[in-house]
């Protein structure tokens, strides 16, 4: 991997910096603790970073308005914060020049969302309609103070009888290209609150950067330049009108639609999507599945409006009920006529409303029951009702668990409020409980249990309702009719499921049947007297729910990634269901493979196997047809979605840089290769083109097995970590 070198000044002389036919060597293995493992620089010579000091970061110092409404700040620009080096604007005293770009707005009193000073008029490419769209400032002067210290002097001013006692922001946002270097572009913004008048501002402030970041790690937007949401909020205003469309890209309108996606009610009935044209022609987002629960996007609290996140108006969402907001969702109401948009369907529920008064008078913060017309009742997620009791397990020993022998489980099944739950209860409420056991711990999937477990391979699960011995504080005990294998070593694994149903609001017209599962739990047990050792811990059920809010899976019986890879084993397939397939297609196709790590990687990588003509489909439960080729992973790079690079958003501890090499082969017949080996599989499952799978093909050997630590382990030429970094 080499970094050319041709803007280096003739004569320049770097101490240390190995200069190699015209390009900096990198060297691998080499990582800067002063930056993250997604940064480029975390792998380049020491040398060449401290030359290049990698990095962006913008602070502004001051900013003013004038009594004729020139408009000036004051900003400073450095490489890695406000304690680094200062950076040369224009990229002659140090490398990489900046770009920076400027907003300025304000919050007219009585109102809470900003108008922006900086407008342009944009020209419909069809028709020639016109819509008035924030922007940035253009033709401004630029005044160096100091090497790093800068004043803009805006060319828009203020216009006639501005407000010096509202609450202004402005905004200097911008980047630095680095790729001559083989490191990344950087981008930064900086916001700045004042009030021109003087006194305490008050911005708009309702979801913080950290909960858009839970799934899409870096919010950024527009070629990454403009990063966090207190930017966006400064163009995405009321104001702003795309002229192609005649939609608003009003931020509350905008961000509902673009999550609601394919849930729009629009979207549903087949009627013309919510599209903006931008910077890249239209963009369309009716396939969008918003992950929360997942798929359910009534989880306002539990994602991006998250009520403890600090924001001075977290609960507007609640508290603030309007026609713009409400019905960006809930796009199939009227609110001029009452009658449903698209089908004319008249509901006694839906009054005309000509404006936003009367919206807290019905849709008040919370009432007393469920799915009732409170925000956050009409926003009940089903299973996670008032009214649901809860079921909690806990597995507390595994005795009699050696070779040969049926091992006997104890374990605790109990609701919310710590009551024990008898078997009883289970049957009377269309419940389920079963335990499962597998081992060993190494990696699952390649002992037997029996030969009536060929269903099952790698494990066996059966139902504990009828065989338990239970106390009334919920304590019970279980033992298995399958007997850990005669031949077993090491760590083995039981696992419990179960769930229960409820009906909510019985009697009522809100009445409503769901069933809700409790959390998997998996406890280890040596079979030969060794240390217990559990599985490798790969991801973290916490980050699987920055997304997912709670995943869960299987009707809610699966809900714990410790659990998963019981039977999303290397040796199991949808080879039970595929018979029984309700799309015909799928019938004669071969089985796929359901390994975690495989599964996993291609629902991810969804939508980029779609645009290369492949796809990923499992046939489940019921011969359901589960294609996943419209997944659209969430995290950002350069301001676009799909990031799948991003391990660390799933993986911790580095685990995508521990190589699965030496474990099980995963048998996929729909795949290229079957079997692959551990981390053939899992690598070929993103990286799913025919070369790349030639390569790790041709560098597996039959006896030795594969050989890619030898490149791709950490400090190796070809450090996965290294090869990830984004930016």
């Amino acid at each position: 991997m080499r970094i050319p070198s041709s803007v280096f000044a003739a004569g320049r002389k770097i101490l240390g910096l190995l200069l190699v036919a015209g390009s900096i060597a990198m060297v691998s293995g080499q990582r800067s603790s002063n930056f993250s493992p997604r940064d480029r620089a975390a792998y380049a010579p020491q040398a060449a970073v401290q030359y290049v000091n990698p990095g962006l970061f913008f602070s502004i110092v001051s900013a003013k308005i004038a009594t004729d409404g020139t408009i000036t700040v004051d900003y400073k620009i450095f490489d890695t914060g406000a304690t680094g080096l200062p950076l040369d604007q224009a990229g002659v005293l140090t490398p990489g020049a900046v770009s920076p770009r400027f907003i300025m707005a304000y919050i007219p009193k009585g109102q809470e969302q900003y108008v922006s000073y900086t407008v342009s008029t944009a020209t419909a490419v069809v028709g020639g309609a016109t819509g008035t769209q924030a922007t940035t400032d253009s033709g401004g002067t630029t005044t160096t103070v100091a090497t790093g210290e800068y004043i803009y002097t805006f060319k828009t001013k203020a216009p006639t009888g501005w407000d010096p006692t509202a609450t202004h922001r402005i905004a200097v946002y911008g980047s630095r290209n680095l790729t001559a270097y083989d490191l990344a572009t950087y981008n930064a913004t900086a916001l700045y609150d004042f009030v021109p008048a003087g006194g305490t501002p008050a911005p708009r402030d309702v979801v913080r950067d950290a909960d858009c970041n839970a799934c899409h790690s870096k919010m950024s937007f527009h070629g990454g330049s403009r990063v966090g949401v207190g930017l966006c909020i400064m163009c995405h205003t009321p104001q702003s009108v795309d002229p192609n469309t005649g939609n608003t890209v009003d931020m509350k309108v905008f961000i509902h639609k673009i999550h609601m996606g394919s849930s729009l009610p629009s979207v549903k009935l087949g009627k013309k999507a919510y599209q903006i044209y931008g910077h890249n022609g239209y963009s369309d987002w009716s396939t969008v599945v918003y992950p929360s629960n997942p798929s359910d996007p009534r989880n306002c609290a539990g994602s991006c409006h998250n009520p403890k996140n600090g924001a001075a108006q977290t609960s507007a969402w609640m508290k603030e009920p309007s026609r713009a907001a409400c019905g960006s969702c809930h796009d199939d109401v009227n609110f001029a006529s009452g009658a449903m948009n698209f089908t004319g369907d008249t509901n006694p529920n839906h009054l005309p409303q000509i404006d936003d008064t009367q919206c807290a008078g019905c849709h008040i913060p919370q009432g007393e029951l469920p799915f009732d017309a409170s925000i956050i009742g009409a926003h009940t997620i089903v299973d996670q009702a008032p009214g649901v009791n809860g079921l909690n397990f806990t597995l507390t020993k595994v005795t009699n668990g050696t070779p040969g022998k049926a091992p006997t489980v104890t374990f605790t099944v109990r609701d919310n409020k710590g009551n024990g739950i008898p078997m009883s209860y289970f049957a009377a409420n269309s419940g389920s409980l079963s335990l499962t056991m597998t081992g060993p711990a190494t990696d699952y999937g390649n002992v037997s249990f029996g030969s009536d477990t060929t269903a099952t391979p790698g494990y066996v699960t059966e139902s504990a309702m009828t065989a338990s011995t239970c106390a009334s504080d919920g304590t019970c005990t279980y033992t298995f009719t399958h007997v850990v294998p005669a031949t077993a070593k090491g760590t083995y694994a039981i696992g419990v499921e179960g769930r229960l149903s409820v009906t909510l609001l019985p009697g009522t017209t809100q009445a409503v049947t769901t069933s809700y599962g409790g959390t998997n739990q998996v406890i280890y047990f040596s079979v030969d007297g060794s240390a217990v050792t559990p599985r490798r811990t790969v991801v973290a059920m916490a980050n699987c729910n920055n997304c997912h809010g709670y995943l869960e899976v299987h009707g809610g019986l699966r809900n714990n990634v410790t659990y998963c890879p019981i039977c999303h084993n290397p040796s199991n397939t949808d080879f039970t269901t595929r018979p029984t397939a309700t799309v015909a297609a799928d019938k004669t196709a071969p089985n796929q493979g359901i390994n975690l790590a495989l599964m996993v990687h291609s629902i991810h990588t969804g939508d980029k196997l779609a645009a290369a003509g492949l796809s990923f489909v499992i046939v489940g439960h019921g011969g359901s047809h589960n294609d996943f080729s419209d997944v659209r992973y969430p995290a950002m790079l350069n301001g676009t979605t799909g990031d799948t690079a991003n391990c660390a958003m799933c993986h911790v501890n580095g685990s995508e840089a521990v190589l699965p090499v030496g474990k099980n082969n995963v048998i996929d017949p729909a795949g290229l290769l079957s079997p692959a080996g551990a981390t053939t599989s899992a690598c070929t499952a993103c990286h799913f083109d025919v070369p790349a799978m030639a390569h790790a093909y041709i560098n597996t050997d039959p006896k030795f097995g594969e050989s890619c630590t030898v490149c791709h382990a950490a400090g190796a030429a070809f450090d996965v970590v290294a090869m990830h970094a984004g930016q």
